[in-house]
């Protein structure tokens, strides 16, 4: 079966793939624009990028609930363990692993990481999971920066990139990132959960056409692609 990618939502995602479902940023919890509820949230990982609420979100409930394993950088892995969520394994900024469904390795990220109590979330990151059917580069919420093109370098299937403007890249510097990864594909995400992050996505997507080779990926909120 091919790899499943469903957006909940911001910038939460379940992706289903080797019998394995992985949960990027679970922010359902006061997600205006959630897909499912936290109950209804299923998961054998769940990988967080950075300490934000909007993106820490459900995880130790979701992690309670179920066992997944989490995996983030160092500084927030040590706080879920305050938390009490106990399956976890630490990673950081150029670090890979090879797990069951696949290698997670995070990259670097321009944002910033305060837990939801204030405590230190240590660096924010972009996360790049080389799976069974393909790569996919989640850069999570971040500015644009140059070294993207060396993420492109690992051959990447699937882009996924902010384009809400204000607290990460808009449209535009998302284009840019868009030339230098050169995904196949892109998906925008962080965007129209807020007035304060609303855009046209078709819009984007016909600059995306025009502008760059990748091919655009739209989707409302629980609904899916394939890798």
């Amino acid at each position: 079966m091919a790899t499943k990618i469903t957006w909940l939502g911001h910038s939460a995602y379940q992706i289903e793939t080797t019998g394995k479902t992985i949960l990027l940023d679970p922010f359902l919890t006061g997600n205006p624009s959630a897909a499912i509820s936290a109950n209804e949230a299923t998961a054998d990982a769940i990988i967080v990028s950075h300490g934000h609420g909007d993106h820490v979100g459900d995880t130790v409930d979701i992690a309670k609930r179920t066992n997944a394993l989490v995996i983030a950088n160092f500084e927030i892995i040590d706080w879920m363990g305050k938390q009490g969520v106990e399956n976890v394994h630490p990673q950081h900024i150029g670090g890979a692993h090879q797990y069951e469904f696949g290698t997670v390795k995070l990259t670097i990220a321009h944002h910033g990481s305060m837990l939801p109590d204030g405590s230190n979330g240590g660096s924010p990151c972009g996360i790049l999971l080389k799976l069974t059917d393909g790569t996919i580069y989640f850069a999570a919420d971040t500015g644009l920066f140059y070294d993207m093109t060396l993420i492109g370098e690992e051959g990447v299937d699937l882009a996924i990139l902010p384009i809400g403007d204000n607290f990460t890249m808009g449209p535009e510097d998302s284009i840019r990132a868009t030339k230098l990864i050169s995904p196949k594909r892109v998906m925008p995400m962080h965007y129209n959960t807020w007035p304060l992050i609303e855009q046209d996505a078709a819009a984007w997507a016909e600059q995306i056409r025009a502008q760059t080779t990748a091919e655009p990926v739209l989707l409302e909120p629980g609904e899916f692609c394939q890798l």
